[in-house]
């Protein structure tokens, strides 16, 4: 456990925030530099096969097989980068043998962890926590991945007597704008079936995501003089407001859990004459995911007819699909994996994940890749924690799951 925890402090301290406004892969040259580090320690650390790809930005690896008959091969796949909150001069803090009080991040402005706000938190009792100073996202979303799988594949390595096939892991960039298994090279990575490690508490398996899309809705309007504006004024203010009310006003995460579809509307900019509206579409049900599309279609053809007018122009991409889709054909992965959380005594918490991983992505790439928890939570955010006791468990996993594989 202090090999892992080290790793992880260290890994955290190293700002990998990506950039959804740059243009290049990775987005941000501070996950370039980590890139490149950690491609140099799984070098020095003994790895086969290890490379940097520059042009998508993944770390790959291979740990041989130590068997004489024949495997599947397995992947293991996180994230290098984190999300979009600060993460300049992170100061992680470790709690031993965590009380379940309220832990204080940071007394000057008066930021507290709170179990009643945080339930899980008191499932945590008797571990130990690594939590922010509450001026910093943690980064454990997914630092606590990447750490994990490197531990694990160490474990394989030092102990010879743990008998497995071949093992290929992948560590990559701008998951947390979504762009991060675009570029991935699915036909070179080899394994029949992979695992992201990208979830959170002890117990995660997912096979299931959301279908996603992205909306871009422009607003047309009309300026004039307010003192002569009668008639003539067209506000794409009102606009905008006009048709996120004819969208189902309950249909939104805030009112949505589980197998619950939503609009978000994201984020607008308006002027009189201009505005931009960005809206993401999230459903498990592939029909109602293509309803809510249609939904927003109709909508801006029932406005226009309304003003007789283009006044709303609609822009749609699709980002990812449900991953259930590939996965259901053979679950084989999702067996395996809750197989090997009983053998570790952990209770499999089969769920639907409410967003995405680059395993929706991966999987359509032709390697079916449900997600399997790292023992973090709160992420995104100066409450963001990690349970070592619970990242060490996540590392059992791994090796537990290597090893069913290898059984004849």
């Amino acid at each position: 456990m202090e090999n892992l925890l080290n790793r992880f402090i260290r890994y955290c301290k190293i700002n990998t925030r990506s950039n959804e406004k740059s243009n290049t892969v990775p987005s941000s040259e501070n996950q370039v530099v980590f890139a490149k580090m950690l491609t140099q320690e799984l070098v020095d650390l003994g790895f086969d096969e290890v490379i940097y790809n520059p042009e998508n930005g993944f770390v790959s690896a291979t740990v041989k097989s130590n068997v004489d008959h024949e495997v599947d091969t397995i992947g293991f796949i996180a994230h290098y980068d984190t999300a979009d909150f600060n993460s300049e001069n992170i100061q992680p803090r470790v709690i031993e043998n965590y009380d379940g009080s309220p832990i204080v991040l940071n007394e000057a402005s008066g930021l507290i962890s709170d179990p009643l706000l945080f339930p899980h938190l008191k499932e945590l009792v008797g571990h130990t926590l690594i939590v922010t100073d509450g001026n910093t996202l943690l980064g454990a979303d997914d630092k606590a991945g990447v750490v994990e799988i490197i531990e694990a594949m160490l474990i394989l390595k030092n102990n010879p007597d743990l008998k497995h096939g071949e093992i290929r892991i992948a560590f990559g960039p701008d998951e947390e704008i979504g762009r991060g298994a675009n570029l991935f090279d699915a036909s070179n990575f080899r394994a029949k079936f992979a695992y992201t490690l990208d979830g959170a508490k002890r117990g995660e398996l997912e096979y299931e995501s959301f279908n996603a899309a992205a909306a871009t809705i422009e607003l047309h309007g009309v300026s004039v003089h307010p003192g002569t504006a009668k008639d003539k004024m067209i506000n794409c203010a009102k606009l905008a407001m006009e048709f996120d009310a004819l969208l189902p006003a309950n249909e939104v995460p805030e009112h949505t859990e589980h197998y619950e579809g939503f609009y978000l509307l994201h984020d607008m900019e308006t002027t009189i004459d201009h505005g931009k509206m960005t809206y993401i579409i999230r459903d498990h049900d592939k029909a109602k995911f293509l309803a809510r599309k249609e939904r927003m279609l109709k909508n801006a053809n029932y406005l226009n007819e309304k003003y007789g007018a283009e006044r709303f122009v609609v822009k749609m991409k699709d980002s990812y699909y449900n991953m259930r889709e590939v996965i259901e054909k053979d679950m084989k992965p999702v067996e395996l994996a809750k197989k090997a959380m009983v053998a570790c005594d952990i209770e499999p918490i089969i769920q639907p994940i409410r967003g995405g991983t680059d395993g929706s992505k991966i999987s359509f790439m032709g390697i079916p890749t449900p997600n399997l928890f790292t023992g973090g939570g709160n992420y995104h955010g100066p409450y963001e924690y990690a349970s070592l006791d619970d990242m060490q468990k996540a590392v059992e996993v791994i090796v537990k799951l290597v090893q069913l594989n290898a059984e004849v």
